[in-house]
This record gives C-alpha cells, sequence and structure tokens, in this order.
C-alpha cells in the first residue's frame, strides 16, 4: 500500500519543490486532484489521534477549514465547520492511518486553492505542525486560427491563458522559434490572456506553445499550412524546369551526333560537305546515295 500511495503522489501532483528553511510547494494544473503530504516521521499510529489541516488566510480572507479529523470522526462522516470552499472535495487515507500518514486529496483543484496550508497534530506529546504551499495553474490548450491568407502567405492567431500568465511563442516544425508580431495581453475572470500573430510564407506545420515556467507547465497546438505561392516551391519548380530543358537538348545534340558520325563513316557526308553550312547539301547527298537510304 505504501508502493501504491508514493503512486498516486507521483501522478496526481505536478511537481513538488522545497526551499532551504521554508514550505515544500506544490504545483499542479488546473481541474486535477493533488495530494498534500503529511507524514510522522516515526510512523506513529495516528487512527486514535487528532490532525487538522487549515488554510491559512490571505489578502484579507479568513483562515479557512480544509479537513479535521478526531479518532475517527472527521468532516465526510458528519463532523460540521468545513469551509464551503472544500466541501466534498477533500478525503483522507484511512488505511494509512495506522502508518502516521495524514495526507489528503483535494479532487478538482480550482485557483483559489493556491495558498499556504498547514497539517497539525496538536495533541501529540510533541505537537507537530507541517507546512506546504498550493500553486493551482490555469493551462489548458492554445487556441489556434487562421485569420487570413493568399497564396503567398497566410495570417496565423494563437490565444492561450492560464494563472500564472504562460509565455507564448511560435515554432515551425523542427521546433524553431519565429519571429512574430508583438503579443497582446488582457485579464478575464481571474485568468490572464495572450494573443501571437504570425504571417508565414513557406509550406509548414507550425506549433503555438504556452509555457508556465513557475509550475513547469508547457502545452502546444499545431496546425499546418500551406502555401501554393511560396519562394521555395517556386524555385523547385523552375530548377526542375530548366533540368528538363538541358537534358532536352543534350539528347537532341547526342542523337545528332551518332547521326552524322554514321553518315561520314558511310561516306554519306565527305570532309568536304562536312563544313558546308547549310542542310540542303547533306540532304542531296543523302538522297543520291543508295547507301545513305540503306543507313537512315
Amino acid at each position: 500500500m505504501n508502493v501504491l500511495l508514493l503512486a498516486c503522489l507521483c501522478l496526481l501532483t505536478l511537481s513538488v519543490t522545497t526551499t532551504d528553511g521554508g514550505p515544500a510547494v506544490i504545483k499542479v494544473e488546473q481541474d486535477s486532484d493533488v495530494i498534500l503530504p503529511c507524514s510522522l516521521s516515526n510512523k506513529q499510529d495516528i487512527t486514535a489521534a487528532v490532525f487538522d489541516w487549515k488554510k491559512v488566510a490571505q489578502r484579507g480572507q479568513r483562515q479557512k477549514e480544509v479537513f479535521f479529523y478526531n479518532a475517527g470522526v472527521h468532516y465526510n462522516n458528519g463532523k460540521d465547520g468545513q469551509s464551503e470552499q472544500f466541501r466534498g472535495r477533500v478525503s483522507h487515507f484511512g488505511d494509512q492511518l495506522k502508518h502516521g500518514n495524514a495526507s489528503i486529496i483535494i479532487t478538482n483543484t480550482k485557483m483559489a486553492d493556491s495558498g499556504h496550508y498547514t497539517c497539525a497534530f496538536p495533541l501529540l506529546q510533541t505537537p507537530q505542525t507541517f507546512y506546504m504551499e498550493l500553486v493551482v495553474g490555469a493551462a489548458p490548450k492554445p487556441s489556434v486560427t487562421s485569420l487570413d491568407f493568399t497564396k503567398d502567405w497566410s495570417l496565423l492567431q494563437c490565444e492561450a491563458h492560464g494563472n500564472p500568465q504562460p509565455a507564448v511563442e511560435w515554432q515551425d516544425s523542427d521546433g524553431n522559434t519565429l519571429p512574430a508580431e508583438e503579443p497582446t495581453f488582457s485579464e478575464r475572470g481571474g485568468s490572464f490572456y495572450v494573443t501571437l500573430n504570425i504571417t508565414v510564407t513557406k509550406t509548414d506545420r507550425y506549433r503555438c506553445v504556452a509555457t508556465q515556467k513557475t509550475i513547469n507547465h508547457q502545452i502546444h497546438a499545431e496546425t499546418s499550412v500551406y502555401i501554393s505561392g511560396s519562394r521555395s516551391e517556386q524555385d523547385s519548380g523552375s530548377f526542375t524546369g530548366w533540368i528538363g530543358i538541358v537534358v532536352a537538348v543534350l539528347v537532341t545534340l547526342l542523337v545528332v551526333g551518332v547521326i552524322l558520325a554514321v553518315l561520314v563513316r558511310k561516306g554519306c557526308i565527305t570532309s568536304k560537305s562536312k563544313f558546308q553550312s547549310t542542310s540542303r547539301v547533306v540532304f542531296n547527298r543523302l538522297l543520291i546515295s543508295s547507301s545513305c537510304v540503306r543507313v537512315l
């Protein structure tokens, strides 16, 4: 069961970091589930103990009751007092209490859940309190649209939003960052919106990437663009055309050279006529020579 709990921690939490002397920082995406860890180092059985989870007051708000446990009685089986924000979304690991584990799961996390939390054991012989910070970020997949296009270019728009504010960039299919217009920013409903436009002139698959460094989260959306009049395609077509012309000329010269060589060898063309400038002499000789007729 300990192994299972560890696996749950890895799957449900996006990342956990610590700072020297400071609380652990747990970072998750909005609408995901998260485990807030709290365990006694001596693995003391806390089935009959008391532990209390609270969200520390911030920005003028009151302290909030997250989860309270007292010898089997808690908010999910009849005890009153839990803050409305967490009602129906918090549970504990009942089978882990005997190992000193007072961790809780918060489901369907919201940005309002971000903040500092405490997990306290007030009635132990040596009371203990654990501290941690939860950072919830909203980072849905960016929206990519084509605003306008011609045979030579296409104007693409990417809109991403989240909290913390995401950094947005355009990339080509090779992952190269592309120059784009200046982004525009706005804030609505507690979320930061970023819009970034780019004009592309080459057929390719383009990617809009939104990155939230503070929660180590990155997500992207892709779109394919076909530019019928792109320079690369025109150059390719022109190059192919020139190759065809050169090959045709070389084949023609080779055929003429072979014919002339055969005619000279058969005596249809003498060294004197070889230097005459008109084709009439050649055809006259061809007509009056039976050997030339056989050759042709």
